[in-house]
């Protein structure tokens, strides 16, 4: 099993540097891997030897990983930017660095996970992933059929419409709804496009994590349970966005759209069809533009400025003027036709 990692992770990973700066300074010549210099593209294995500027880098002690359920209280940010007031770090005040997973509005309450583990965030957070989210609504008014109808298939908002969701009356006034998305103020937003104002919002679930009887403005780790499940729902899921986006094509047919071939007619015969109009000179009302007879007439000035040179083999200077009775003799074979020149020896 190969165990290895790029050197420029492991050099990151010992909090040295970013991983662009560790790339900036193995192209500088700046580290040595078992006392050679090292080339971008190189894997550290444990074992190996690796400096900067002559220093040894040695591997940092992996941290614990760490997952905590808090039940957010409404007034509280979702950031990790301390400088911020009621930001959720600050408020849960953990001991270690840890961050978020998603977001919930300062507004709402509910469930929130927060972590150090960077690698399962964007794999619960994805909308392809298809990962369920939990929550009830109340809302300033009555609700009814239609309601639930519309919000289930889902709403224009933020120049999109939002993805199909389960929806389920649970009052005359709540309701449960699962989404798999987040989109920002996604559920108020929703609410105000159909005439209704959410008056409390709060999140029950995220996937199998559910909030129970956590206590509001309290915090819990995960259960083995829990995170043995969590980490198994997750195990197929992508870091990147991409399902429902065909892949960039650049190459020179992009864009074109495929038209079957007509009953009869099979792709051979389009391919020649193809390539003899390809081959086939334009025309205008029938008229081959190759012809004898050209469509489009030669600029007059431009045809006696061929026959016009001088014994130098130059063209005469072209004012770009002529009279229409030079235009008409030239036509009717009058004195001043090219013909008549060469009769009285005038090239």
């Amino acid at each position: 099993m190969d165990n290895s990692i790029s050197l420029n992770k492991f050099i990151s990973d010992t909090g040295y540097c970013s991983r662009r700066e560790a790339d900036n300074l193995i192209t500088a010549g700046r580290v040595l891997l078992n006392n050679r210099p090292a080339v971008l593209g190189n894997r550290y294995k444990p074992g190996d030897t690796v400096e900067v500027d002559g220093s040894l880098v040695t591997a940092a002690k992996k941290e614990k990983r760490v997952y905590l359920a808090l039940n957010k209280p409404a007034g509280i940010t979702t950031t990790t930017e301390l400088h911020i007031k009621d930001n959720i770090i600050s408020f849960v005040n953990y001991p270690k660095r840890i961050f978020p997973i998603g977001r919930l509005d300062k507004d709402s309450e509910g469930l929130i996970l927060l972590t150090n583990d960077g690698d399962i965030i964007n794999k619960i957070l994805r909308a392809d992933n298809q990962h369920e989210k939990e929550y009830i609504v109340r809302v300033n008014k009555p609700i009814d059929h239609a309601f639930v109808q519309q919000m289930s298939q889902g709403v224009p908002i933020l120049d999109t419409r939002t993805l199909p969701c389960k929806v389920q009356m649970m009052g005359r006034q709540t309701f449960r709804i699962t989404l798999t998305q987040g989109l920002n103020r996604q559920i108020r937003r929703m609410c105000e496009y159909l005439g209704y104002a959410v008056t409390g919002l709060q999140r029950v679930r995220i996937m199998n994590i559910r909030l129970d009887k956590l206590a509001l403005g309290k915090w819990r780790y995960l259960s083995d349970a829990e995170l043995s499940m969590l980490m198994e729902n997750i195990a197929g899921s992508t870091k990147v966005n991409n399902a429902g986006k065909p892949p960039a094509n650049k190459s020179k047919g992009a864009g074109r759209t495929f038209t079957p071939p007509k009953p009869g007619h099979s792709t051979k015969d389009r391919e020649q069809a193809g390539k003899a109009k390809a081959t086939k000179p334009a025309t205008k009302e029938g008229r081959s533009q190759t012809g004898a007879k050209s469509w489009k007439k030669e600029d007059p000035s431009k045809r006696a400025a061929k026959g016009r040179k001088d014994q130098h083999g130059r063209p005469e200077k072209n004012t770009g003027k002529e009279s229409p009775d030079s235009k008409k003799g030239k036509r009717s074979g009058t004195e001043n036709s090219f013909k008549n020149y060469r009769k009285k020896g005038r090239r």
